[in-house]
């Protein structure tokens, strides 16, 4: 499906068409996609219903513009940890790092996280950004984890192993809370089982 956002020129413009995305995330967030329509966006961001379609032919236009600030917003503190890493790395302390920043970033973006995953089984826009998520995930860790000396074979199969596993233990933490699980050990587990795919 073809992506129909009109881009402003003018910074009025621009202003009026950022309000009405900043609007969409958040009701987006609050009451999920299905829960809001275009009429709410646009009184949210202070505009006319004319207005938004001035921009955007529905509100999954808007959902498209919301989920790329939403990956934008969980993806770069990810990297920024990486990034902030000199000489010889402790992998254990990484991975404890990046463990924890992933479940913090599911707790922060919970419901959002939950409506866009939702959708990304039926729109293929959605999907394929999240794919190219995974994928921008995978080559830049594979790079700074190898500019850090970790040196291991198919570095690019196992970063994205480990991804998964931060992923579902994320998952699993924030969203499932088994009764039975003792998360403290699981979480241990995980950190043991990321430091063994590099070493």
């Amino acid at each position: 499906m073809k992506n129909t956002v009109r881009e402003p020129q003018q910074e009025r413009s621009i202003e009026k068409k950022n309000k009405i995305i900043k609007a969409g995330y958040e009701l987006f967030t609050e009451v999920g996609y299905y829960g809001t329509n275009t009429v709410e966006i646009a009184k949210r961001a202070g505009v006319s219903t004319g207005i938004v379609y001035g921009y955007f032919a529905d509100k999954r236009d808007i959902l498209i513009c919301v989920l790329k600030i939403y990956i934008e917003n969980v993806s770069a503190p990810l990297f920024d940890i990486i990034r902030s890493k000199h000489g010889n790395v402790v992998l254990s302390d990484l991975a404890h790092e990046i463990l924890d920043k992933t479940i913090e970033l599911h707790e922060q973006y919970a419901k959002l996280h939950n409506t866009l995953h939702s959708l990304a089984a039926t729109d293929e826009a959605v999907n394929a950004e999240f794919i190219k998520l995974e994928n921008s995930i995978t080559m830049q860790m594979s790079e700074q984890l190898s500019a850090l000396g970790v040196t291991v074979e198919n570095m690019t199969e196992k970063v994205h192993l480990a991804m998964n596993l931060v992923q579902s233990f994320a998952h699993e933490y924030v969203f499932d809370s088994h009764s039975y699980i003792n998360y403290s050990k699981m979480k241990e587990t995980v950190c043991d089982i990321l430091v063994s795919l590099f070493n």
